[in-house]
């Protein structure tokens, strides 16, 4: 093992043995089946606690590049050629569950309250002004500078789009792209995705889930040219896709020109210390669209959703469908910026993900 642990960076030794694990892995260094060395001798070479090694363990367990096998040791179950396996492809398809819930993220509503009183002594009248049609400028920053702690995505506010709730969003997306092309999603999936695309006048292609994501040769097979994908938890399936699927959807729509639409619903409540790699971030193509909401987090009733442009298709969201007044009053995005920027969004998930962690634990 050639794998050095910086005792003096800021960032966590586990973090450190996992992005070098994996740099190893897509580099070949442990190819597809190959045993990784024991915890305890990982652990020895490294100089790091076997506590340490078992979080890194954990995180690529679950971004699909090592799976644990009982009493054999850690296996890489990586490989590159599985991006597109066509007609090879011998998935096993999941039943649907229909257990999963949509339950509400429990934010406090004394914070909530207490935070909207704030907004009003501070803002004043300037609750009572129409919304820039873009958002206001002070939700755009807050939710900008929190996806790049929070996901490493670095991005710029001109590229978010305020609107009330992704239902939405998925109108002005068919707006922005046009119906010429045939829209591909999950099936089993939310069934409002496909009813707005339809309404919309989109034909869309309903594209088969197995345990991993999306059917590998339906997905070669469609002739669509956006894909609509939640990479994090798929409703209803509950499937969360690895680092393999997610590279295959990004390998699929460089090779066709073709746009992906990423939902991340839910994906903040994560019960991982390592949040998920959004397609957004893998992407160095510009062609996927980033779509998130706050009703999962918060509360159902904030009907507040946001959507990242790339930017090549800023411009062309501008001089298409720039007109479109916001459709989120002002004071309520006063309002989630300041529970952005004071903490208490975040210190909420924080104790959301440690609630489900535990539960998680205790099975």
């Amino acid at each position: 093992m050639n794998i050095k642990i910086k005792k003096s960076s800021a960032e966590p030794a586990y973090i450190q043995l996992y992005r070098a694990f994996v740099k190893d892995i897509t580099a070949g260094v442990y190819p597809y089946g190959n045993k990784l060395p024991s915890k305890r001798i990982i652990a020895e070479e490294t100089g790091v606690s076997l506590i340490t090694v078992e979080h890194a363990l954990m995180l690529l367990a679950e971004e699909g590049y090592v799976e644990s096998r009982e009493r054999s040791g850690v296996f890489v179950i990586y490989r590159a050629e599985d991006f597109l396996r066509g007609s090879n492809d011998t998935e096993e398809i999941i039943p649907v569950s229909s257990t999963q819930s949509h339950a509400t993220g429990e934010f406090p509503f004394s914070i909530v309250a207490k935070t909207m009183r704030k907004v009003l002594l501070d803002r004043g009248e300037d609750i009572l002004v129409k919304s820039p049609n873009h958002g206001c400028q002070e939700l755009r920053n807050e939710i900008s500078l929190y996806l790049a702690r929070s996901r490493g995505l670095k991005i710029n506010p001109s590229q978010l789009i305020i609107g009330s709730g992704a239902e939405y969003l998925y109108g002005l997306i068919v707006q922005l792209l046009g119906t010429e092309d045939t829209y591909a999603m999950e099936k089993p999936s939310y069934n409002k995705i496909r009813e707005v695309y339809e309404a919309m006048g989109a034909k869309c292609d309903m594209l088969t889930m197995t345990s991993e994501g999306i059917s590998s040769k339906e997905l070669e097979k469609t002739e669509a040219k956006i894909l609509h994908v939640t990479p994090f938890n798929s409703y209803p399936t509950g499937v969360t896709a690895g680092i393999s699927k997610k590279k295959e959807y990004l390998s699929w729509a460089k090779k066709r020109k073709a746009v992906i639409i990423e939902d991340n619903y839910d994906s903040e409540l994560t019960v991982s210390r390592k949040p998920e790699d959004p397609l957004y971030s893998l992407s160095k193509e510009e062609n996927v669209i980033y779509l998130n909401t706050f009703s999962r987090t918060i509360a159902p009733s904030v009907r507040i959703g946001y959507m990242i442009l790339p930017p090549r298709l800023e411009k062309l969201f501008n001089e298409k469908l720039g007109f479109y007044s916001c459709t989120v009053p002002i004071f309520e995005q006063y309002v989630l910026a300041e529970l952005i920027k004071n903490g208490n969004f975040e210190r909420h998930l924080n104790r959301m993900r440690r609630k489900r962690r535990d539960k998680t634990f205790e099975k």
